[in-house]
C-alpha cells in the first residue's frame, strides 16, 4: 500500500475567531478519520485562506476521507470558496533523506 496526501485549500470569509472556533470544533472528528497519520492546519489569517495537508496510510483512506462528511461540509460551507482538493502520491526515498514525518513502506 502507498501513503497518499492530500492538499485542500480555500479563502474563507468569517473572522480569524470563527474560523478557530470552527478549526477547534473539528480537530478531533479529522483526527479520528481512519487511516489518517496527521494533519497539518494551514492558516494565512491576512489572506484569509485556510487549509492542510494530510498523510493518508493510502488511497481507499484518502478516497473515504474524501468521500465523507467533513469534506462534504467544506464544500457546503457558504463562508469558504475556491475549494481546491489535491491528491499526491509520496516519493518516500527522497522524502525520508529531507526528514518528512512518514513512515517507511518499502522496506520491512
Amino acid at each position: 500500500m502507498s501513503q497518499k496526501i492530500l492538499q485542500i485549500n480555500f479563502s474563507f470569509s468569517i473572522s480569524a475567531e470563527d474560523y478557530a472556533q470552527t478549526c477547534a470544533s473539528l480537530a478531533q472528528p479529522v483526527a479520528d478519520a481512519p487511516g489518517l497519520r496527521w494533519k497539518v492546519w494551514l492558516l494565512n489569517e491576512a489572506e484569509h485562506e485556510g487549509g492542510g495537508i494530510y498523510l493518508f496510510d493510502d488511497e481507499a483512506s484518502m478516497a473515504a476521507y474524501l468521500s465523507g462528511p467533513i469534506v462534504g461540509g467544506l464544500k457546503s460551507n457558504p463562508a469558504l470558496s475556491g475549494l481546491s482538493l489535491k491528491a499526491y502520491g509520496v516519493a518516500e526515498e527522497y522524502s525520508l533523506v529531507t526528514r518528512a514525518p512518514i513512515y517507511e513502506t518499502s522496506r520491512a
